[in-house]
C-alpha cells in the first residue's frame, strides 16, 4: 500500500508516528485509569502504574538515541514499531497490578525509542525551517493523540467495565504503524563530523559528554520535563477527579482530552514557524506561563464547557512549549551527536512525565485534587522565570571536547 503511493520518508515517518502514538495513547487515555479502577487499583498506586512506561524512557531513550548516531536511525525505529504492533494485545491478558505494570513497561520501550530518534531523523534532513518541520511531525503524532481519547472512550463497553475492544483496535493500529515503518528509507546523511574518517568509541564518548554537559541543552530538557510533569499529572488525575465529582460519561471525559490535543496538533506547526522566525525562548516561556495559569484553574470548576476551554488552552500551551524545545535542542547540537541530544531531551522529559503522576498522586492522597493542580501550576510558572534567566548566553551549538 505505502510502496504504491511512493510517499517520501518524511511523510512515512509522520504516518508511522501518528499511528503508533494513536495506538499507545488509546491504551492509557482514558482507558488506563478507568481500567485500573475496575482492577481495584487505588489512586496512590495508580500514579506508579501510569509512570511505568515513562520510567522505561528514562532508562532507554538516551542510550538508544546515542546508538542511532552510530548505527543509523532506521534499525531502531523498526524495533520500536514491532513493540507498538505487539504490546496492545498483551493488555487482554492482564489480571492484576503486576501484570499491568509489566505490559506498561514493554509498551514504554516503543515510545522510548521512537520519540528521540524520529525527531533526530527529521532534524537531520531539515536545516531551514527545522522548527516547523519538527512541529509537523509532532502534530502528526498528536492527530493520534486527539483521536485516541475519543475513540478509546467510545470503545469502553458495559458501562466502563469491558476494555477488550480498546486493546484490539490498539493492536490493529500498531500493526499498521509497523507496516509504514518497513517502507521508510531515509536519505543519506553523514553522522560523522567534517574531516573525520572513522569514529572511534572515544570520539563517540566525547560527543556524548559534550551533550550532557551543555547547559543550554540541559536547561531546555528540564523545562520540557516540567511541561510533561504537568501533562502527566492532568492526564492521569483529571479523569478520576471528574469521575468522582461529576456525572460525566467515559466518552465525555475522553472528549475533553480530544479538545486538548486537537488544539495542540493544529497550533503546533504555527508555533514552530513562529519560533523559526522570532526565536525559541519567548515561545517556550509564554507557553509555560499559559499552561501554569490553566492548571491552577482546573480544580475550581466542574462545568463541562469551562473545562473544554481550559483543556484546550492547556493544549495550546503544550504546543507552544514543545514546538520550540525539541527544535532548540536540535539547533544546539550537531548531526554527529543530535541523536544523543534528542535522547537526553527525551530522557529528562520522561523523568518529568513519570514524576508528574507519582507526585500528584501523593498530593491527592494527602490533601485533595485542588491543591495538587495548584502545585503543578505554580511549578510551571516558576520554571518559566528560572529558564529565562538561565538561558542567557546559552545559544551556541554544542562542541565535542
Amino acid at each position: 500500500m505505502f510502496k504504491k503511493l511512493k510517499l517520501s520518508p518524511f511523510i512515512l515517518i509522520c504516518i508511522m508516528g501518528g499511528l503508533a502514538i494513536f495506538s499507545s495513547t488509546m491504551s492509557k487515555n482514558p482507558a488506563l485509569p478507568l481500567y485500573a479502577g475496575v482492577l481495584g487499583i487505588p489512586d496512590a498506586t495508580l500514579g506508579f502504574v501510569a509512570a511505568a512506561s515513562t520510567i522505561v524512557g528514562i532508562l532507554v531513550s538516551f542510550p538508544a538515541a546515542a546508538l542511532s548516531d552510530y548505527i543509523g536511525r532506521r534499525r531502531l525505529l523498526l524495533i520500536a514499531a514491532f513493540v507498538f504492533a505487539t504490546a496492545p494485545f498483551l493488555y487482554l491478558l492482564v489480571n492484576g497490578v503486576l501484570s499491568l505494570v509489566m505490559v506498561r513497561i514493554y509498551h514504554g520501550l516503543a515510545t522510548a525509542i521512537l520519540g528521540p530518534i524520529a525527531m533526530a531523523a527529521v532534524a537531520d534532513t531539515f536545516d531551514k525551517g527545522r522548527g516547523e518541520r519538527m512541529a509537523w511531525y509532532s502534530s502528526a503524532t498528536m492527530v493520534g493523540r486527539f483521536l485516541a481519547p475519543l475513540l478509546g472512550g467510545a470503545l469502553i463497553m458495559n458501562n466502563g467495565t469491558d476494555f477488550h475492544w480498546v486493546y484490539l483496535v490498539d493492536g490493529i493500529l500498531g500493526v499498521l504503524a509497523l507496516t509504514a515503518a518497513l517502507f521508510i528509507k531515509f536519505p543519506a546523511v553523514s553522522l560523522k563530523p567534517a574531516g573525520e574518517t572513522k569514529r572511534t568509541k572515544r570520539d563517540i564518548g566525547k560527543e556524548i559528554v559534550a551533550v550532557v554537559t551543555h547547559r543550554g541543552i540541559l536547561s531546555t530538557s528540564l523545562v520540557e520535563a516540567v511541561q510533561y510533569f504537568a501533562y502527566g499529572a492532568i492526564e492521569t488525575f483529571l479523569p478520576r477527579f471528574l469521575k468522582e465529582n461529576t456525572n460525566f460519561t467515559s466518552l465525555q471525559i475522553g472528549s475533553l482530552f480530544t479538545a486538548q490535543i486537537i488544539v495542540a496538533a493544529f497550533s503546533k506547526p504555527v508555533m514552530g514557524r513562529l519560533s523559526d522566525k522570532y526565536g525559541r525562548l519567548p515561545v517556550i516561556i509564554g507557553g509555560l506561563v499559559m499552561g501554569g495559569l490553566v492548571t491552577l484553574a482546573l480544580g475550581f470548576t466542574t462545568n463541562y464547557i469551562v473545562l473544554i476551554v481550559l483543556i484546550a488552552l492547556f493544549g495550546l500551551g503544550l504546543a507552544t512549549v514543545t514546538a520550540s524545545t525539541s527544535a532548540l535542542v536540535a539547533d544546539l547540537s550537531k548531526a554527529s551527536n543530535r541523536g544523543s541530544a534528542m535522547g537526553l531531551l527525551s530522557t529528562i522529559m520522561d523523568i518529568g512525565q513519570s514524576a508528574g503522576p507519582i507526585v500528584t498522586g501523593l498530593i491527592v492522597g494527602a490533601f485533595a485534587y485542588k491543591p495538587a493542580f495548584a502545585v503543578v501550576g505554580i511549578l510551571m510558572i516558576a520554571a518559566s522565570l528560572v529558564y529565562g534567566i538561565v538561558m542567557k548566553n546559552q545559544m551556541k551549538p554544542v562542541k565535542a571536547t
